[in-house]
């Protein structure tokens, strides 16, 4: 890891759009990339505790969503749609757990057009692992007070509401 700035870039940069005539778009700059720069982190907190699991935040999220399934397996199309991301992302995803050992992949017994993804119990305890680290490093403290925390999923809701995200 670099060192720390010394000041923060996104208050200089809002300050030069300002200082360049570009007020009106100054704050909305701020947002997105303290946004970006946030996600930055905690991603690299979360590569952190994954890494040595050989998992992926994506590859761990499609392996949560099957540990909460009631069945343990879901159709591809179910978890690209409620991970809210394109077939062609979970299905490398999910290849990639497969080739792991973690998931299978069938057909569904009864629509030959359905493929479904399976949790292997190599999966679930490699799944319950990773909550495990991410809970007690990430989630647990994600660098905000409660209070906060609950301000910015908050707010962060109403921005993917306004957006269409649900």
């Amino acid at each position: 890891m670099t060192e720390p700035l010394p000041f923060d870039p996104i208050a200089e940069a809002h300050r030069l759009w300002v200082e360049h005539g570009w007020d009106g778009a100054a704050d909305g700059m701020a947002v997105v990339t303290s946004v970006v720069r946030s996600q930055q982190i905690l991603l690299a907190r979360i590569d952190e505790q994954l890494r040595d699991l050989e998992l992926s935040l994506a590859r761990y999220e499609v392996l949560m969503l099957l540990h909460f399934s009631r069945s343990g397996s879901l159709p591809l199309v179910v978890i690209g749609s409620r991970l809210q991301v394109h077939a062609t992302s979970v299905t490398s995803a999910v290849q990639r757990l497969v080739k792991q050992g973690l998931v299978t992949r069938r057909r569904h017994p009864t629509d030959r057009r359905t493929t479904l993804a399976g949790l292997t119990d190599a999966g679930r305890e490699r799944a319950l692992e990773a909550t495990r680290r991410l809970n007690a490093t990430v989630f647990a403290d994600p660098g905000l007070d409660p209070d906060q925390a609950r301000t910015l999923v908050d707010v962060l809701r109403s921005m993917r509401r306004r957006a269409g995200d649900f």
